[in-house]
């Protein structure tokens, strides 16, 4: 197993070092392996972890949508088309999906409101 340095494993997984040491910072990443001179050394299921985290954050989940649940991003390493379902998924993405249900409709009024007091040309 090759370890990588915190830069090498963000350029990797598509992140920044920053980003690996928040995601420690918040539960979502197990705290690494050190090397001699203490740095951060991760290995590939790290980056995978970091890759799934990232997924799920791009689709709309947030950081606090995930904490807690850090143990079921080896399920989805292990096969990335599961779907979030389970027990303690399933709330977590209908709580988003509501969220977002009442984004839209809340910027489809405002729209609305706005295209109303633009006049006809607007539209």
């Amino acid at each position: 197993m090759t370890l990588m340095r915190i830069g090498d494993a963000a350029a990797a997984a598509g992140a920044t070092p920053r980003a690996l040491r928040l995601y420690e910072q918040r539960g979502l990443l197990p705290p690494p392996a050190r090397s001699t001179s203490g740095q951060r050394c991760y290995d590939s299921t790290d980056v995978a972890r970091v890759r799934v985290i990232r997924t799920l954050l791009s689709l709309g989940l947030t950081i606090e949508d995930l904490r807690g649940h850090a143990e079921s991003f080896d399920l989805l390493v292990a096969d990335p088309a599961r779907r979030c379902t389970g027990a303690s998924g399933g709330p977590v993405v209908r709580r988003r999906l509501a969220a977002l249900d009442a984004e839209i409709a809340r910027l489809t009024r405002l729209r609305a409101a706005l295209a109303h007091a633009a006049g006809p040309a607007a539209g």
